[in-house]
């Protein structure tokens, strides 16, 4: 019943636009840059570890593990939030003190009706949807409620986005053992041919870096990324209930100010 609204809230619902997120892109470029300048520093080439078999072997095997466990909503909105590592959405709290105020001078000086030019000004629709239910007249406890369970559900969708992410970090390095056995099985298979010996040892082994590798740098990384990103929004939007429904009170101005400043970073 509360679907509908919670999908629209993640589609449309940017407070404050994207901010680029730098420290992912040091961050990977550290990770990867150690790895490579360590097996450099050793001797080896980059050109080995570029296993076409092996990357085909992990990436596949591991995507196709994770289609079996997931619905295919939830695989789509993970792909949409994988934007959010280097460009997440930026909630400005700020920004929603000042407006919350304004809202509760409004309404202590015209009623609550005198918010309802506010309504249609707002672009985040589960904002604008407190807003109306509040210039509707409902209770603050019904007001809460209502905003409550959408949040809940939008929570719960962030959750299982991460959750693809998560799973792929559990199953890549499995994947990547698979790979390692093929290789020696295709070693094993070319005893009488050495020349054929160099290769199946290379997938071998580059396959259980690349199911390591892409776990522990990127999809288990990714993963806590969009749990940190989801808990931001979560907070965001639980200022702007404790605001609507502290309006719908009747709270004064300075009493609203008080609580919410304790959101602000």
């Amino acid at each position: 019943m509360a679907k509908k609204p919670a999908k629209s809230a993640k589609k449309k619902g940017k407070p404050a636009g994207v901010s680029f997120d730098f420290l992912t892109l040091i961050g990977v470029t550290m990770a990867v840059g150690a790895i490579l300048g360590g097996n450099w520093l050793e001797g080896g080439h980059i050109s080995a570890l570029m296993q076409l078999t092996a990357f085909m072997i992990v990436m596949g095997g591991t995507l196709g593990a994770v289609l079996v466990q997931t619905r295919l909503s939830d695989f789509l909105a993970a792909l949409r939030r994988l934007g959010w590592v280097l460009l997440p959405p930026a909630y400005n709290r700020s920004a929603v003190l000042s407006k919350t105020i304004d809202w509760s001078k409004a309404a202590r000086r015209e009623g609550l009706l005198g918010l309802e030019s506010a309504v249609g000004k707002e672009q985040d629709p589960l904002t604008q949807k407190g807003l109306q239910l509040l210039v509707d007249g409902l209770e603050p406890e019904v007001i809460r409620t209502i905003m409550d369970v959408e949040i809940d559900n939008a929570l719960a969708q962030d959750v299982r986005a991460a959750k693809v992410y998560e799973a792929m970090g559990g199953y890549s390095p499995t994947i990547g053992i698979i790979g390692a056995v093929l290789g020696l099985i295709d070693v094993m298979n070319n005893l009488s041919d050495p020349t054929q010996l160099g290769a199946g040892i290379a997938v071998a082994f580059v396959a259980t870096i690349y199911g390591v590798g892409f776990a522990n740098l990127f999809y288990l990384p990714i993963a806590n990324k969009l749990r940190a990103i989801s808990g931001d929004q979560m907070q965001y939007y639980e200022m702007v209930v404790d605001g609507i429904a502290m309006i719908a009170d009747g709270d004064n101005p300075q009493a609203i100010q008080s609580k919410l400043e304790g959101y602000l970073d």
